[in-house]
């Protein structure tokens, strides 16, 4: 059995996965998703680094890198696809573009009940500013990003103008978020199939809290108001 892991360089996730693989005799094909090449009317429909994707048990997503916006909905497109040719997708590519759009995410988790801090999303870096004179103290971040990277805390007048001024000469969207004080710690926490697999508090030494930027990650035991509360039975 053979199955696609789409991550970047070799990374303990990576490895990690493709032992795990290994022990129960499956082969791990680990390929970027920037070296996806699909055909329409020739097969094979889906190659990555000389691996034909179309026949294997499994897509593992491990990570989308950055690009731009076509190279970013192609490789969708691709995960698009495959589900649609009957390969499984893991994240399918649906969650995957929920999960990544921070607004997106943020909003559906508003309308689903979901305490979110409060949010501006606009493209008027007069308004970003008016923004900022309301809040005071604010999180920029990119509406497409992960690890923490290009997230910029601004509670001083002249950095917000200059961060905003710098967003506007590149043609972003302005993704504000109100600071909220958190004990340099937050709490991520997987879940599957509305189970709670595992849970892990992020401790820093900073406002971020990102692994990627030098949190310390510990185990904790999601008890308590952390675990979700089971779903009504049907009547």
């Amino acid at each position: 059995m053979r199955v696609c892991i789409v991550g970047g360089a070799d990374t303990w996730h990576n490895r990690a996965l493709t032992a795990a693989f290994a022990r129960r005799e499956v082969t791990a094909h680990v390929v970027p998703a920037s070296s996806f090449r699909a055909r329409v009317g020739e097969l094979p429909a889906v190659v990555a680094r000389d691996v034909t994707i179309d026949d294997v048990a499994l897509v593992l997503v491990r990570s989308i890198p950055v690009g731009s916006l076509e190279q970013i909905i192609f490789r969708l497109d691709v995960l698009h696809i495959l589900q649609t040719m009957g390969v499984p997708v893991v994240n399918p590519p649906r969650s995957i573009e929920r999960a990544v759009d921070k607004y997106l995410a943020s909003k559906l988790m508003e309308l689903d009940g979901i305490p979110t801090p409060r949010t501006c999303i606009t493209e008027s870096m007069d308004e970003a500013t008016e923004q900022f004179r309301a809040w005071g103290d604010l999180v920029v971040k990119p509406l497409f990003g992960s690890q923490g990277i290009g997230m910029v805390r601004v509670s001083d007048p002249d950095v917000a103008h200059r961060t905003f001024r710098a967003l506007e000469m590149g043609r972003y969207v302005y993704y504000l978020q109100e600071y909220i004080p958190h004990g340099t710690e937050d709490i991520r926490t997987f879940v599957v199939d509305g189970r709670v697999m595992a849970t892990m508090k992020r401790c820093g030494s900073s406002w971020k809290t990102n692994v990627a930027q030098g949190a310390r990650p510990v185990p904790v035991d999601p008890t308590g108001g952390l675990r979700p509360s089971p779903a009504p039975a049907a009547a």
